[in-house]
């Protein structure tokens, strides 16, 4: 059997975590052939090395290779994915989704293309999660929960059932979301915050509970 080629987009802290993922997959199953990295102009320069695997070049690499690749993006930033993915997208790149193998997902989980889930998340029943969405270490989904495009739930986040991210969310590290809300579209919930109510779109909630301290356009 033939492996896929992918690529990671991105050189960053998350993109070696997702080179981490597709290894730890390889190593229960080939699946994979890890092309390396492709980045943009003003960070790492195509031939170094990151965790052994090369930097391949820039988007224009893409663009001559994107009908013998598939890429995930490995940015932590939502509006940085979001920019980046459309690129790849112009360039005819499509994309696949990885599961670390000690994630845990019910057969109720559907998803969509680029999402990455890493090890220790623990994912139940009736659970939606849309595009290029990232869930870090040991995060917890409940059952009849939504996930939005371009979401990014941070290590160590408990979502409740029925809860709702919408697109461009970042949930940070820690925090709680109690059962049947919602956070806007492009909010940020602070690190360590208890959700207990709805957050609106375009905000930064913090504390315990999660308050509204200013708001910003489009992260």
């Amino acid at each position: 059997m033939s492996l896929q080629k992918v690529v990671i987009i991105g050189t960053g802290g998350f993109g070696r975590e997702v080179l981490d993922v597709l290894e730890a997959v390889n190593a229960v199953s080939p699946t994979y052939q890890i092309l390396g990295f492709v980045t943009e102009p003003g960070y790492q320069q195509p031939g170094e090395q990151i965790n052994e695997a090369p930097v391949l070049g820039y988007f224009d690499w893409l663009a001559d290779h994107a009908s013998e690749v598939r890429a995930v993006c490995g940015v932590g930033a939502p509006d940085t994915r979001q920019r980046l993915i459309r690129q790849a997208e112009t360039a005819g790149v499509s994309f696949f989704s990885v599961a670390h193998p000690r994630a845990i997902l019910t057969r109720w989980v559907t998803f969509g293309a680029g999402v990455v889930i890493t090890a220790g998340c623990i994912l139940t029943n009736n659970i939606r999660i849309g595009d290029h969405v990232h869930l870090n270490l040991d995060c917890t989904v409940g059952h009849d929960v939504i996930i939005e495009d371009f979401v990014t739930v941070s290590p160590g986040v408990h979502i409740s059932g029925n809860v709702t991210l919408k697109t461009g969310s970042f949930i940070g590290t820690g925090a709680n979301l109690i059962e049947g809300k919602t956070v806007g579209e492009w909010s940020v919930v602070g690190a360590g915050s208890v959700v207990v109510r709805d957050i609106p779109p375009q905000v930064t909630a913090v504390g315990n509970p999660a308050r509204v301290i200013k708001t910003h356009d489009k992260l």
